[in-house]
């Protein structure tokens, strides 16, 4: 069987590509150069009440720009378009388009719908009013499908832990020997050091980032709302005491105290575990204190539906921290926490020890930020209109506060999922907490690059993913904050 090329029978879209990426880079090159020596336009009113710069050359520039842009895109499109229906016809990047079909279904049909509806839908709707929002959101939900079509098995084409004899450090697109009946052929982002395929590998590293990044950050988060609303509307000796517990931590270095948290004679002690049992029951305390300051002037509603939400969290939080029905289970002692038969899941020791300390590293900036706001937000007119009418101070936090600090929250919860993606990269990198063989991004990248010099492509792949799904993060960030603003 013959290894693949990159593009194979849509070899003739490269040069056009490559035509337009250098006109898009020399546009913005001279972009630059031209804001820079050219004086600043002069905007003039028309008739009709716009206003018209008369930098002609400048809006060129522009127009040049635009164009070579939206051509860029339209080529990777064609070469999706055509990898879809050719397969490896269309060499490597076709047979991939092919294996994401799923993802791009998903795409699809996400941009439509949302799209459709988009007045309808608040500030995530505005998000497709903005053209960095709308790319940030479609790299960012790429690799969301991508994590989770992979957990099902629908794009990785073999086994991220197989070793294929004879394909060690193989290039992309490089044939199987005697590939067995209904096994992939190729390995179309090569192999690795240990003939494992880098594809697959990257795909299942996808899954890792989903599980952990946005549920750390949300966890993050709740423990900074929980602890940061008091601290800044009480203000007084709580919010000294809170903001030096803050600062204590935010004084660590990150990577010792990652260190400290997932050495193995740490991790022994239980320490993390008990740091789960606290910093996970800040969720339920942010869930109950804000049902009851909504619903306090109705206690025949409020009181079933606390001991339900109760009820319901408590076993969801218990299922979280318990392993094999323990809380605590070390060489010395163990803590029971539920019945094997009522634990829900089980947490593998690696991610919840590597969950437990991205909450802990991401909690007192995010305590910082929400405590900032209440010092502000706490002075305006429509809180003393709330304090006038009798409400409790639980109530103007939850109800008043917060919903008016949900711009810069909002904005700051995309960056800190990004800020996350790279902690877990870095700790993957250091062999961190998750185990060696994982296939997550940091290990991946620690492995590829110890041959970095001779062979580049299993360091590349999962590195580019890491470099985009951040990228998208941060595009998407940009066009919350841009679409808030207009609020």
């Amino acid at each position: 069987m013959e290894p693949l090329t990159w593009t194979g029978s849509v070899a003739f879209l490269n040069p056009l590509l490559l035509l337009a990426l250098a006109v898009m880079a020399a546009s913005i090159i001279v972009w630059i150069l031209a804001s820079i020596v050219l004086p600043e336009p002069q905007m003039t009113v028309n008739a009709d009440g716009t206003l018209s710069s008369s930098s002609g050359l400048r809006n060129m520039i522009q127009l040049v720009m635009r164009l070579s842009f939206l051509a860029s895109i339209a080529l990777v499109v064609a070469y999706i378009l055509a990898g879809v229906a050719l397969g490896s016809g269309a060499g490597i990047i076709g047979a991939m388009a092919q294996q994401f079909l799923p993802v791009w279904l998903s795409l699809v049909i996400l941009f439509a719908m949302s799209i459709a509806f988009k007045r309808k839908l608040g500030l995530y709707g505005k998000l497709f009013d903005s053209p960095i929002g709308m790319i940030g959101f479609g790299l960012v939900m790429f690799w969301v499908f991508t994590g989770i079509f992979g957990a099902m098995d629908l794009i990785i084409t073999h086994d991220p832990l197989d070793q294929i004899s004879g394909m060690k450090n193989k290039v992309p697109g490089t044939p199987l020997p005697g590939s067995e009946e209904g096994a992939y052929s190729w390995y179309l982002l090569g192999g690795d050091n240990l003939a494992r395929d880098v594809f697959s590998r990257m795909v299942k590293g996808a899954w890792i980032v989903v599980q952990i990044a946005p549920l750390a950050t949300m966890f993050a988060f709740m423990v900074g709302i929980t602890l940061g609303l008091p601290a800044g509307y009480y203000g007084g000796r709580l919010d000294t005491l809170l903001s030096f517990l803050a600062n204590l931590i935010l004084a660590f270095p990150v990577i010792l105290l990652f260190y400290l948290l997932v050495t193995p004679e740490i991790v022994a002690t239980g320490v993390p575990n008990y740091m789960a049992a606290v910093l996970f029951i800040f969720p339920i305390i942010f869930l109950c204190v804000l049902l009851n300051s909504r619903f306090y002037t109705r206690p025949s509603f409020r009181t079933p539906l606390l001991i339900g939400v109760l009820g319901v969290a408590a076993w969801l939080y218990l299922s979280l921290i318990s392993t094999d029905g323990y809380v605590i289970s070390t060489d010395s002692y163990s803590i029971w926490g539920l019945p094997t038969y009522l634990d829900l899941f089980d947490i593998p020791g690696g991610i919840l020890v590597v969950f437990v300390s991205v909450v802990f590293v991401n909690s007192p900036t995010v305590f910082r930020i929400v405590r900032g706001l209440a010092l502000d937000i706490k002075t305006r007119d429509y809180v003393a209109a709330a304090q006038t009418r009798g409400e409790g101070p639980w109530y103007i936090m939850l109800w008043e506060i917060l919903p008016n600090a949900r711009g810069p929250l909002i904005v700051d919860f995309c960056l800190r999922i990004g800020y996350t993606t790279i902690l877990l990269g870095t700790l993957g990198f250091f062999g961190l907490g998750l185990p060696p063989e994982s296939p997550d991004w940091g290990s991946t990248i620690n492995e590829g690059r110890k041959l970095l010099s001779i062979y580049l492509h299993p360091a590349l792949p999962p590195a580019l993913a890491l470099l985009s799904l951040v990228l998208g993060l941060n595009l998407l960030a940009d066009g919350l904050r841009e679409e808030s603003l207009k609020d």
